[in-house]
């Protein structure tokens, strides 16, 4: 059952494989040239929880800015943190750079699964991926669109994340020993277009006769989800600290660890997702309250209010002056981009 599963995914996606800019066609041989893993890798990372139409335009950008490993190794941080802004989860720019530079070191991307693994911020599905896809190993890769097709495939009803284990063993028996680049990439198509996590299209797909949640009639009632926990509410405040009759604006660098941590960033007063912000401005003055942004983490929603000073003083700690003008070139984090655009309207 397992080989003619694979046999008749792997036909479908030869016919309706997505034209992705990080993909080969399907069939294709492997090119010869170091920058196809570095492709493959820079899309498998930015794709982590994030939608192929949020990810185009940023992996356009770092291959036009970065076009190797080793450009990107040679990078300033901020530059390339700025370079992420907006695309969240900013952990992953920091452990970017972290994997450029060690990939850099020892001369170009290990082929294997397990020297793979060993990188900075390359976790089981990253590195199972990039062997499989970049250098056509056997690797069972688990995303979350797989892991969604094969417990409907097999009816495995324990809740997640319980079910893990029998869904990564189940995707083990599909993966074929040839192609199993091209058969992770189809299970992900299948699971983005037509094995969607609401309203399946059962009825267009290639698998329907081997999905034993269709034959039970409640294919959407699988992968089984543990309730969502609900998110504490934070309070925060933000400042807008200009200059030069509101000419330049005083922009911070996030601490490297934490929330945002090495963005670009206004001035806040310590808000966390464990708590609320002290309130405390950095400058005594005149401030304005123009009124909050809010926005929602992982593990938090903020409310962000925003307060304005047109300072005499230098703030304290470091910074820098930064042209008002040019404040979509800063590189912000979308909260506070969020909170600038408030500001300047």
């Amino acid at each position: 059952m397992t080989a003619s599963i694979s046999d008749t995914l792997l036909e479908w996606y030869d016919a309706h494989a997505r034209d992705l800019p990080w993909r080969l066609p399907p069939t294709s041989a492997l090119p010869d040239d170091p920058a196809w893993p570095y492709r493959v890798w820079l899309s498998e990372v930015m794709l982590q929880q994030t939608t192929v139409a949020a990810v185009k335009p940023y992996f356009a950008k770092f291959i036009s800015t970065w076009p190797t490993v080793d450009v990107l190794a040679a990078a300033p941080d901020d530059e390339v943190m700025a370079a992420w802004a907006g695309l969240g989860y900013y952990s992953r720019a920091r452990n970017l750079v972290k994997c450029a530079r060690a990939v850099a070191a020892r001369g170009g991307f290990p082929a294997t699964e397990a020297e793979l693994r060993a990188l900075p911020g390359l976790g089981d599905y990253t590195a199972a991926a990039i062997a499989a896809i970049a250098f056509g190993q056997r690797a069972v890769v688990v995303d979350a669109n797989i892991e969604r097709v094969t417990a409907r495939l097999f009816v495995i009803a324990e809740p997640l994340p319980g079910a893990k284990k029998a869904i990564r063993a189940a995707a083990d028996q599909l993966t074929p020993e040839r192609r199993a680049g091209d058969f992770a990439q189809a299970m992900m198509d299948l699971g983005a277009q037509i094995c969607t996590p609401k309203a399946p299209r059962c009825l267009i797909c290639p698998l329907q006769g081997h999905c034993r949640a269709r034959a039970s009639g409640e294919p959407e009632s699988l992968p089984v989800k543990p309730p969502k926990k609900a998110v504490p509410e934070r309070r925060g405040t933000a400042f807008w600290i200009t200059r030069g009759e509101g000419r330049e604006v005083w922009l911070v660098t996030r601490p490297a660890s934490g929330m945002l941590g090495g963005m670009r960033a206004l001035p806040d007063d310590g808000w966390s997702a464990r708590a609320d912000g002290s309130g405390d401005v950095p400058l005594e003055g005149a401030w304005r309250s123009l009124g909050a942004v809010r926005h929602g983490f992982t593990h938090a929603s903020l409310t962000l209010e925003v307060r304005a000073l047109e300072a005499a003083d230098t703030p304290p700690g470091e910074g820098r002056w930064w042209p008002v003008e040019r404040i979509g070139e800063a590189g912000l984090a979308t909260l506070f981009a969020k909170a600038a655009s408030l500001a300047q309207a």
